[in-house]
C-alpha cells in the first residue's frame, strides 16, 4: 500500500458508524423531493429539505425543465465564457436583479460556485475579508482562495465585528461577508447594525442569501430587503437549490462590479453553465414566488407552530426565527442514533455534527416547507417528543 492509500485507510468513521447501525448519510430516496419521501420502500416525512417553498414537484415547475431540454437539450457544452450562455441564462439574470434590486447578476451551476469564485477574486493582497465564524462552508472555501487578509468575528457580534474593522487600514478596501440566514442554526444576521458598522470604516457588504430568498421580504426577496438595507448591501448572492427549487446560484451588484467578476471569477469561467432545464426550473419558480405569496404566509404560520411546539417542549432550539429549527443534541453518537430512531419512527431529520460543528454544538436540524401540513407537523412534533423524553432531553 502506498504512503496516500495507507493515510486514507486510516479514515475508519463512517464504518464504525455503520457497524453501530447509526450511519445517517446517502439515504437513497426513491421518490421526488416532496414533504413525503420513499426510502427503502418506506414513506417518512421529510422535515430535512431545502426547498422552503415546496416547488421542487410543482407540476409549472416541471414542466418548464422539460420544454427546456426539447428546446435546448440537456446540457450547455461549454463555459458561459465561451459557447455555454443561452438567451434563457440572460432572461433570467435580468429578472434576478430587478427581483433582488441590483443592476445586474451572473449566474452560476451551483450556489457553492458562486462563493467560492466571488470571494476568490474580489479583493486583493493589500485588502481585508471580514466575515462570520459560522458562515457557510462555501464562503469559508473561497476566503481561504483569496490573497487578502481574513479576519474572523464571532457569530453576530458586532462587538466583535468592530474591533476586526479597527484593525484594517483605513484606505484598503474592506468587504464584510456573512450568511442572511445561517444554515444549520437557523438565526438572522444582525444586517442594519452590520450596514452601520460598515458605513463608519467605508466598508462594503456582502450578504449569502441562500436560505433567506423565499423565506423573508418582500415576496421573498430576502433579508436585505427584510431590514431594508438593499442599498447599502454592495453584493447579493442566492442558490436555484432551496426556495428555486433547481440548482446553481447567482451574484447580484453594480454594472461594475459585475463586470469584474464576468471576466475574473474562475469557477465561473470554466465551469460549464447551467443545464437548460435547471435554468428554466429557477425562472419558472420566480414566477411561482412572485405570484402566490400565500406560499411565505402559510410557511410563517408553520414556523411559528413548530417553534412554539419545541418551546413548549422543552426542547433547546437556540435563537432561531426561521424555517430551520436546531435541535440541539450535544453529542455525536447521540445525534446519529436519534436520527435513526426518527426515520424508524416515519420522520426525516438531518444530523448535524463535528467537525460542521463543535462537537458540543451537535444537532438536528428540523427544516420546514410551504406545502407541509400541520397534520404532518403534529406527527413529527408527537414523534420526536417521544424519542427526545427518551432520552432524557425534554
Amino acid at each position: 500500500m502506498n504512503l496516500l492509500k495507507e493515510k486514507l485507510a486510516k479514515y475508519d468513521a463512517p464504518q464504525k458508524a455503520k457497524a453501530a447501525g447509526i450511519y445517517p448519510y446517502f439515504r437513497e430516496i426513491e421518490s421526488d423531493q416532496d414533504t413525503e419521501v420513499i426510502i427503502s420502500g418506506k414513506k417518512v416525512l421529510m422535515f430535512g429539505s431545502n426547498a422552503y417553498l415546496g416547488l421542487t414537484n410543482h407540476p409549472e415547475v416541471k414542466e418548464a425543465a422539460i420544454d427546456a431540454i426539447r428546446k435546448y437539450g440537456t446540457g450547455c457544452a461549454g463555459s458561459r465564457f465561451l459557447n455555454g450562455t443561452l438567451d434563457i441564462h440572460m432572461q433570467l439574470e435580468k429578472r434576478l436583479a430587478e427581483f433582488v434590486g441590483k443592476d445586474e447578476t451572473i449566474s452560476f451551476s451551483t450556489g457553492f460556485q458562486v462563493n467560492e469564485g466571488v470571494l476568490s477574486c474580489i479583493t486583493g493582497r493589500e485588502d481585508y475579508i471580514i466575515w462570520d465564524e459560522l458562515n457557510h462552508a462555501s464562503i469559508i472555501e473561497g476566503i481561504r482562495l483569496s490573497f487578502s487578509t481574513k479576519l474572523k468575528y464571532k457569530h453576530n457580534d458586532m462587538a466583535s465585528l468592530e474591533k476586526q474593522l479597527q484593525k484594517c487600514d483605513a484606505d484598503k478596501v474592506k468587504l464584510i461577508v456573512t450568511d442572511g440566514v445561517f444554515s444549520m442554526e437557523g438565526d438572522v444576521a444582525n444586517l442594519p447594525d452590520i450596514v452601520t458598522l460598515a458605513k463608519k470604516y467605508n466598508a462594503s457588504v456582502m450578504v449569502d442569501e441562500a436560505h433567506g430568498i423565499g423565506v423573508f421580504g418582500d415576496h421573498g426577496r430576502g433579508t436585505c430587503d427584510h431590514f431594508g438595507v438593499t442599498d447599502d448591501v454592495d453584493l447579493i448572492m442566492g442558490t436555484f437549490s432551496k426556495s428555486f427549487a433547481s440548482i446553481g446560484g447567482f451574484i447580484a451588484s453594480d454594472h461594475n462590479t459585475i463586470n469584474y467578476l464576468r471576466h475574473h471569477a474562475r469557477t465561473y469561467i470554466f465551469s460549464a453553465s447551467g443545464t437548460p432545464a435547471s435554468v428554466a426550473a429557477a425562472n419558472a419558480s420566480l414566477d411561482i414566488m412572485l405570484r402566490e405569496p400565500e406560499r411565505i404566509d402559510h410557511l410563517w404560520d408553520l414556523t411559528h407552530y413548530a417553534l412554539e411546539g419545541f418551546r413548549r417542549m422543552g426542547c433547546e432550539i437556540g435563537n432561531t426565527s426561521t424555517p430551520i429549527i436546531p435541535l440541539f443534541i450535544r453529542d455525536n453518537d447521540l445525534t446519529f442514533l436519534i436520527v435513526r430512531e426518527l426515520f424508524d419512527a416515519g420522520v426525516f431529520v438531518n444530523p448535524v455534527v463535528s467537525p460542521a460543528v463543535a462537537s458540543h454544538d451537535t444537532l438536528i436540524r428540523f427544516s420546514l416547507m410551504a406545502t407541509h401540513t400541520k397534520e404532518q407537523l403534529d406527527c413529527a412534533l408527537d414523534a420526536i417528543q417521544k424519542i427526545f423524553k427518551q432520552h432524557h432531553l425534554i
